[in-house]
């Protein structure tokens, strides 16, 4: 008599506002450091990052998880920092928040669960096959960025590491994301299997 009621759809962001979120902080970190320095940057991007997750709430009634990750890590490093004046704590936070990404991920496909869909927050649609491909790939570079920034910190000012957190690391993971291109579209979902109900 009844049709069961289809799934409701999770709230997404705007494309753009999304984009301003994720660049936002940054951007503001780096003006920050040009102008104050490295301490006064870092209170900012704190500031920041909480202003990204009450915007996401305010607009979605949830945080999506790699946000709030992101951001647990940052406030983590941040106050470390600050607390004991020490620039070498914000420089490993990249590190941390990459090898965890790529370490949950590890963990996911050893316990056969797509965690890479998750992070994504609905923003693909492929096969089980293509997930597990994806998570590989994704790991892989986490723990390879991980490995960048402690090369970069360890060898370069603080300076050319700034930098290369606000001009380098993004580029680098676009850069990856279209790489993925064909792999998704070899395993993007049909269209009849998007839409069955589960």
């Amino acid at each position: 008599m009844t049709e069961a009621a289809a799934p409701p759809q999770r709230k997404a962001l705007n494309p753009m506002l999304k984009l301003a979120l994720e660049l936002g902080p940054l951007a503001l970190f780096f003006a920050a450091y040009s102008r104050l320095g490295i301490f006064a940057a870092t209170a900012v991007l704190m500031a920041c990052v909480m202003v990204t997750l009450a915007v996401s709430y305010a607009m979605l009634k949830r945080i999506p998880v790699m946000p709030l990750v992101t951001a647990v890590i940052v406030l983590l490093f941040g106050s470390l920092t600050l607390i004991f004046h020490d620039e070498t704590l914000i420089k490993i936070k990249p590190t941390a928040l990459y090898l965890l990404f790529g370490a949950a991920l590890f963990v996911g496909l050893w316990l056969k669960r797509p965690l890479l869909k998750i992070l994504f927050d609905g923003a693909l649609h492929v096969t089980e096959e293509g997930w597990r491909k994806l998570t590989w790939r994704w790991a892989f570079f986490f723990i390879a960025l991980a490995v960048l920034n402690e090369i970069v910190w360890r060898t370069q000012t603080t300076d050319v590491w700034v930098k290369f957190k606000t001009f380098g690391f993004l580029p680098i993971t676009l850069l990856f994301a279209l790489a993925q291109a064909p792999l998704i579209m070899r395993y993007e979902t049909k269209e009849e299997e998007a839409g069955e109900d589960f």
